[in-house]
């Protein structure tokens, strides 16, 4: 058996996005892919409503933690998706090394408002485009070189939402 493609999963303030993905990917991903997350200005809390929404979708929430990503400055990684929203202006952590990058941008629910309902809609939104894209990533061959795996992530991102 191989070993689990390590994925980090970056956004700013590694609260909400981020979170949930590290969460999804790693129970839908079933040992295919070992996902941790992080922020390049981490807000030190995790959203309520992201550990509320995880729980409802029967995904243990124990443990996450909003983190900085010097913590996986050492870390060998295989994949960096980053989930901010380009489109509302927000700014994008880059990270350096050789791990294949893909861009999985979206708004981000912890900004919604509203009514209760209208934000957790959001938090629901979010999580059905992460959702669609963790599935179509667990649909890829396993073993696909770099520049495929780089392609199909890219993809991924543009084209579910």
């Amino acid at each position: 058996m191989t070993s689990p493609q390590k994925v980090l999963i970056l956004c700013t303030g590694n609260s909400c996005r981020s979170i949930m993905a590290e969460a999804a990917l790693n129970h839908l991903g079933k040992g295919r892919f070992h996902a941790v997350s992080a922020g390049s200005k981490p807000t030190g809390t995790v959203h309520p409503k992201s550990l509320a929404l995880l729980q409802s979708k029967g995904i243990p929430t124990s443990g996450y933690r909003s983190k900085s990503w010097d913590e996986f400055a050492n870390t060998p990684i295989d994949i960096v998706i980053t989930v901010c929203d380009n489109a509302a202006g927000e700014a994008c952590p880059v990270f350096f090394g050789a791990p294949v990058k893909a861009h999985w941008g979206v708004p981000d629910p912890a900004h919604a408002t509203g009514t209760d309902e209208e934000i957790m809609a959001a938090f629901e939104n979010f999580y059905a485009i992460l959702e669609a894209r963790i599935k179509a990533l667990l649909r890829l061959p396993a073993g696909l070189d770099k520049q495929e795996l780089a392609k199909h992530l890219k993809t991924i991102g543009e084209t579910i939402s």
